[in-house]
């Protein structure tokens, strides 16, 4: 008995395929996005890494806090880190004058 050809990529996407799927993200995004694109998606790929390394090596707070730095580290690099929200707080009431109240004289 013969196993079936299993094809190069997972799913059984050729290279026809694959060329449409890419025409379709130049339409979406453009040609200027995707490289962009690509790097965001390598380093939460890198990120996810070790994480996953972290947890079968059963190091946790090592591992989560060395991928934390890390993505911190390729942030400041590639120039695409965020800003971080400031945390909410109540907000400040300031009472102004009405003009029935201000004295005209």
């Amino acid at each position: 008995m013969t196993s079936p050809i299993t094809p190069l990529l997972v799913g059984g996407l050729g290279g026809m395929e694959l060329l449409i799927i890419l025409a379709v993200l130049v339409l979406l995004f453009g040609a200027s996005k995707l490289p962009e694109l690509a790097r965001g998606s390598g380093q939460a790929l890198k990120i996810f890494k070790a994480e996953t390394k972290g947890l079968i090596d059963g190091d946790d707070k090592d591992g989560t806090k060395a991928a934390t730095d890390a993505q911190v580290r390729t942030d400041a690099a590639a120039g695409t880190g965020r800003a971080v929200p400031a945390p909410v707080s109540e907000p400040i009431v300031v009472e102004t004058p009405r003009e029935h109240d201000v004295h005209r004289g």
